[in-house]
């Protein structure tokens, strides 16, 4: 018997909804092990992020040398990275390990308003992580600002899916979470067949949406490494963060943006 593996590469959240803490109840819900590597130690709660601790550049190369070297990975997902320096070290890994199945959450601002990367990491990104990801997971501040463009609704996701996929070269699942329409529609673009397939969910009025890309690049991560194609991928992962919301609106937990239910499926 083997495990799917999933290592995860993010920041710790204090608070336990989102970042490291997020991806490993996700990861496991969808019945894989996690693995994983930390960026950096926050001070957080569901208020909102205090402090920022980042993690030595050698201790963050060891960490995932420690994982793959040994136990290895059939996917990895990659969260919060706050400086040009982490993005240089977690791209070169990549590249020596040589992982196809890499999701990433390009995670630049808290669920508070809490900045989470510096300036100079953002081009850096661009240019050295999207081009070895499978796939990125952006929400509409973040893919306007990787794309450089304002995003208003669903009428510019397609021109935005076209310069956020690094020339049609990467998938890239846009989330529209960030709209005020009862009917939210997040556009996934599938670079590998060229296809788009819209994945639709109604809003859940609820406060308890801290960790929700997280969650959701997680969940995404662990469908491909339990073998699924790239968009069946991608409705699993829609279906898990879901339900993971229906699930966890009804619990109070702080008080500030609770989490959601990770473990909606094992209740």
């Amino acid at each position: 018997m083997k495990y799917n593996r999933v290592l995860t590469i993010a920041g710790s959240d204090s608070g336990g909804g989102a970042g490291i803490q997020a991806d490993i109840k996700a990861i496991s819900a969808m019945g894989c092990f996690a693995a994983s590597a930390i960026t950096a130690v926050t001070v957080q709660n569901t208020v909102g992020v205090q402090g920022v601790h980042p993690i030595p550049l050698d201790i963050l190369e060891g960490q995932i040398d420690a994982v793959l070297s040994d136990i290895g990975a059939d996917a990895i997902k990659i969260g919060m990275l706050h400086s040009a320096d982490v993005v240089e070290v977690v791209a070169r890994k990549i590249e020596e390990y040589g992982i196809k199945n890499v999701v990433l959450d390009p995670v630049m601002v808290s669920t508070s308003g809490h900045r989470l990367i510096e300036e100079s990491a953002i081009e850096t990104l661009k240019r050295r992580l999207v081009p070895l990801a499978r796939v990125i997971t952006p929400n509409i501040p973040e893919g306007e600002i990787l794309s450089g463009r304002r995003i208003e609704g669903e009428k510019d996701f397609k021109s935005a899916v076209e310069l956020l996929s690094n020339g049609g070269k990467v998938s890239v699942l846009l989330k529209a979470g960030h709209l005020k329409d009862n009917v939210l529609v997040d556009y996934f673009f599938n670079a590998e067949d060229g296809t788009t397939t819209l994945l639709p969910s109604c809003r859940v009025e609820t406060r308890n949406t801290h960790g929700t890309g997280c969650t959701l690049s997680s969940a995404f991560a662990a469908a491909l490494a339990r073998g699924e194609e790239l968009t069946q991928a991608a409705r699993s992962a829609k279906r898990y963060i879901e339900q993971a919301i229906i699930s966890g609106a009804k619990y109070e937990i702080g008080k500030g943006h609770g989490p959601v239910d990770h473990f909606w499926n094992h209740n």
